[in-house]
């Protein structure tokens, strides 16, 4: 795991891959449950009957859930200590180039994309990839933005 201790620190990491985490199984009960926190019930992420003959030849994730999964899948990649305060700031880009498939199994690698300053500290952008278990495409590519207080 990266820890970064300090602006400095962070800084000199820019253009770093930083690692990959765990490997986590898309399951139809998590697909399920975020479609029920999120009213979004369309039938190629929860009717397992006719997506078995839909275009993606099951049911699949939401691409909003897998994008939710940053936090727990950044895990052990990195951490930040000696700062005040680090909140998610936003996302400058997201892309959902695979769907991820119900019994895949996925896990994001991260790299430190900037630092920027910032009114209240310091701005990094990191590439937050998740990875699909046998696919040459990912299933998710986001550019995630920390807002960082000393």
């Amino acid at each position: 795991m990266r820890v970064f201790t300090g602006v400095a620190d962070l800084t000199a990491a820019v253009g770093e891959h930083l690692g990959f985490g765990d490997w986590l199984e898309m399951t139809q009960e998590r697909v399920q449950e975020f479609a029920d926190a999120t009213g979004d019930h369309q039938w190629i992420h929860l009717d397992v009957e006719r997506a078995a003959t839909g275009p993606f030849g099951g049911t699949v994730a939401h691409g909003y859930l897998t994008l939710s999964l940053v936090p727990m899948l950044g895990r052990g990649i990195y951490r930040f200590e000696g700062f005040q305060a680090g909140v998610n700031y936003g996302l400058n880009k997201v892309r959902f180039p695979t769907p991820v498939k119900v019994g895949q199994r996925v896990r994001m690698g991260s790299e430190l994309l900037e630092v920027v300053e910032a009114k209240f500290g310091v701005q990094a952008v990191f590439r937050q990839t998740i990875e699909i278990d046998g696919e040459a495409k990912p299933g998710c590519v986001a550019d995630a933005v920390v807002l960082l207080v000393p």
